[in-house]
């Protein structure tokens, strides 16, 4: 609920908004007119309203208003306390509001109670009299009632945000138009969604800080923090903090919609905190491309708290990008704009998709600037410091454990609570309790038991994670531990890309000069990171049950999850059989030869009906369409580019014979097999024509695809209707295979954009991800973008053909590089 604390009657011939403030107070804004003899806006704060600025009608600078009122949206409703001398009360005008299912028009009757007196003398309609004495509104009406007249509006919705209007007789005012527009209880400009509780209604319940050692010094600088998993730290402010885009959904988690862009600006850019926040940042160790690098911690992100939601659910909020922590080592503490957007879009996307993730409530940027050389070839330049509010039931991490971790035989480095095995009992205790309470129900007397099952779990939810990723080709980018989620969710998004080409050793992190976390290894690392993980849960976890834990499930669980998720994507529901393994196998396999694309490739199986239904196109036909998705001859050639000097690869080979213990130092088994096929399969492509080409990749597709209709014709077996169990097929096909997904050009076009500040793209981007496996042409239509940025790999202005969304990239976004 809201009030009005000590609130001017707005004069006659006002406009402007109506606008939630920190302290639940409302502000009317309005624009300025000539001539400057009136003050057109109102502001609050402290208990207190003033009023600056022109606007004509309105109440001069140091003139007494006639009437004030302290408004209160209790039951005790406003009281409206009379003055001597002043302006007119308004007796003309429309007021809008929103009205909606989670505002306050659409929970319950809301009632103003008050009185007042028209001043004499002043042209309205009907006779001099008293304010209306009651006002109500419910979902989609309002009406007020008093003195000697009435009035009564209608036309919200309970669903929709859609205006009530609160129609006054007419007054003559100069060249003002009689209305205000109340949008603290419906729909901000960014699309922030129904009406609902403002900040001060979160509830704040911030169970980590009670629950783990908190170091409070207070003291400035990057330092290693012993002894405590949070540092008590204020975000630094930024300068002009603006919203770019919210997620309404996101938001919806905390019980918070319909805060102006302002608000959320404010709050989420760390300048204003929301009433309960205490702000902290989080100690946590890490593994970074296989080696232990000691002390990392949230050197950009500050935890402001946990918030219970309206369904009791507990979600941590962060923001990212809000200054320097004790762990920020050499940084600022600061995110930019292109980052910030790529990790805001993708976190809802992946949310939408249905993989389990952190998300993205807001995204704000400022006119705060620090200086970053994009791709680290010495031309720094200034971008905006912008701020990510990202929302999870919890942010620790499999590198949270790892600032227990005794010293490392590879690098010397410890973990600064090294030996304290006090706080690591504790943080089991409340990880395992809070977030894992039906195995703390399970197990309440043997903690043996209990961390054991509770590792299983954090390793099946991990399998089961990465096995979502292959399946719409996701690469996170950097899989270290710290990195890794301790409930299972995909966290910190950075240089992480989706897959266009299918290609099995596809590298989205440019500085993964090895491929350490390519595609098709990060199912080895994940699992990889849980050995690391079982190392340091010793002793309250011996080494030898975390290993056979791992060797248990993990591959199991990967194999069990991927398959299934694999089944749905070819639309294989009703039997299991022995070869949908090698059916799988063998159609990754055409999409790597072909360089198929691998979201739209998928997308288009569902075309092929099961033997015995009907269709409205010929194999010819559907074959035509897979064939466009797949890469050109120069594509393919570019793609299989050898990428190492020869000279350089033939003195590894010779050294992989002459010394293995040398090459096994400087070399890279992997990296030297990988370019040994680059360059077979080169040097095919060099002595192929494109009819060639085309008449391989027919073939290839015509292979796999007889194997997939007699699979199809498996499923049918025994069924009496195959076209309504077709219908169910393409159904669930859609609803596994996404039209949509972050490619990197799409989040590059919109990141142009942003940085010229035009963030309808970012928005655009937003709604369409909300709606990945849609099949409603409409969205499409309305969401088609415009390529007009440049490629900001080589800086070449791209044409202003309009590209949908789920088309194949175009070119020049194979140039794009994100580190």
């Amino acid at each position: 609920m809201f009030f009005f604390p000590l609130l001017p009657v707005p004069p006659l011939g006002w406009i402007g908004e109506q606008r939630l403030t920190c302290c639940g107070c409302v502000k009317y804004l309005f624009p300025r007119r000539n001539p400057p003899t009136h003050p057109p806006k109102v502001k609050c704060g402290g208990g207190r309203v003033d009023i600056q600025g022109d606007c004509p009608g309105a109440v001069s600078e140091g003139s007494r208003p006639a009437k004030r009122r302290e408004h209160t949206m209790g039951g005790g409703g406003s009281k409206w306390r009379k003055a001597a001398v002043g302006p007119p009360l308004p007796a003309a005008g429309e007021r809008e509001s929103g009205c909606s299912e989670e505002g306050a028009g659409g929970e319950g009757l809301q009632r103003w109670d008050g009185e007042g007196r028209h001043r004499p003398g002043s042209s309205r309609a009907g006779a001099a009299g008293d304010w209306p004495s009651v006002v109500e509104r419910g979902a989609g009406r309002v009406a007020a009632e008093g003195g000697d007249w009435s009035i009564q509006a209608e036309g919200g919705s309970s669903r929709r945000s859609q205006p009530s209007t609160w129609r006054l007789p007419k007054a003559p005012c100069g060249d003002c138009t009689p209305s205000i527009q109340c949008l603290a209880g419906g729909q901000s400009s960014s699309g922030g969604g129904g009406g609902g509780p403002g900040l001060h209604s979160l509830r704040f319940d911030n169970l980590a800080l009670r629950s783990l050692p908190v170091d409070r010094s207070g003291e400035a600088g990057s330092r290693q923090v012993p002894g405590a998993c949070f540092s008590l730290v204020r975000p630094t402010p930024v300068e002009t903090p603006r919203l770019v885009a919210c997620s309404v959904a996101a938001l919806r988690l905390l019980g918070l919609g319909g805060l102006p862009d302002t608000e959320l600006a404010q709050c989420f850019s760390g300048n204003r905190l929301p009433p309960g926040a205490q702000t902290a940042a989080h100690c946590y160790c890490g593994h970074q491309f296989g080696s232990f690098a000691g002390q990392l911690g949230d050197g950009a992100a500050i935890y402001l708290g946990e918030v219970l939601g309206p369904r009791g659910q507990r979600w941590e909020l962060q923001i990212k990008g809000a200054g320097p922590t004790p762990y920020s080592r050499q940084s600022d503490g600061r995110k930019v704009l292109r980052s910030s957007i790529r990790e805001f879009l993708c976190s809802e996307a992946m949310h939408h998709l249905g993989i389990p993730t952190t998300r993205g409530g807001t995204c704000v940027t400022s006119d705060s600037k620090v200086i970053r050389d994009v791709f680290y070839d010495g031309h720094p330049k200034y971008e905006r410091c912008t701020i990510v509010l990202r929302v999870a039931p919890t942010f620790l991490r499999f590198g949270s454990f790892e600032i227990f971790k005794d010293v490392d035989e590879q690098t010397g480095r410890r973990g600064p609570s090294s030996g304290r095995n006090d706080i690591k009992i504790q943080m089991l205790d409340y990880v395992i309790g809070t977030f894992y309470p039906e195995i703390q129900q399970a197990h309440p007397k043997d903690k043996a038991q209990r961390n054991a099952a509770f590792f299983r779990e954090v390793t099946k939810r991990t399998a089961r994670l990465v096995a979502e990723w292959q399946c719409v080709g996701f690469c996170h980018g950097v899989l270290n531990t710290d990195n890794m989620s301790i409930v299972g969710l995909t966290i910190d998004y950075g240089p992480f890309g989706f897959m266009d080409r299918f290609d099995p050793d596809f590298v989205c992190n440019a500085s993964d000069n090895r491929g350490r976390y390519a595609y098709n290894r990060q199912p080895e690392i994940c699992k990889w990171n849980l050995g690391k993980l079982a190392e340091v849960l010793v002793p309250e976890l011996t080494l030898e049950v975390g290993q056979s834990i791992i060797e248990e499930e993990f591959n199991s669980e990967f194999d069990q999850h991927f398959l299934q998720k694999m089944r749905k994507k070819l639309g294989l529901l009703r039997c299991e059989k022995a070869e949908d393994e090698a059916l799988v196998s063998d159609l990754l396999y055409v999409f790597h030869s072909t360089g198929a694309d691998f979201t739209n490739s998928f997308r288009l199986l569902s075309d092929i009906p099961i033997p015995g239904s009907s269709t409205s196109f010929t194999f010819a036909e559907f074959l035509a369409k897979l064939i466009e998705q797949c890469a050109s001859l120069e594509e393919l050639k570019l793609a299989f580019t050898p990428s190492m000097d020869p000279r350089q690869l033939s003195i590894l080979l010779a050294l992989s014979q002459s010394n293995p213990q040398l090459f096994e130092l400087i070399g890279d088994k992997r990296g030297v097999a990988k370019e040994m096929d680059r360059i077979e399969r080169f040097s095919e492509l060099q002595q192929m024509t494109t009819e060639e080409l085309l008449s391989k990749l027919k073939k290839s597709w015509t292979d796999w695809l007889q194997k997939y209709r007699s699979r199809l014709e498996n499923e049918a077996e025994g069924v009496d209707d195959v076209a309504e169990l077709n219908a169910e097929r393409v159904k669930v096909m859609n609803a596994n295979n996404p039209k949509f997904i972050l490619r990197n050009y799409i989040a590059q076009n919109a990141i142009s954009a942003a940085e010229d500040g035009d963030f309808s793209e970012v928005r655009r981007v937003l709604k369409l991800l909300e709606h990945p496996y849609s099949e409603d042409a409409c969205v499409e239509e309305e969401l088609m973008q415009e390529a007009t940025v440049e490629a900001t790999a080589s800086c070449e202005p791209l044409s202003n053909k309009r590209i949908p969304y789920h088309s194949k990239p175009p070119d020049w976004s194979g140039k794009l590089l994100v580190t």
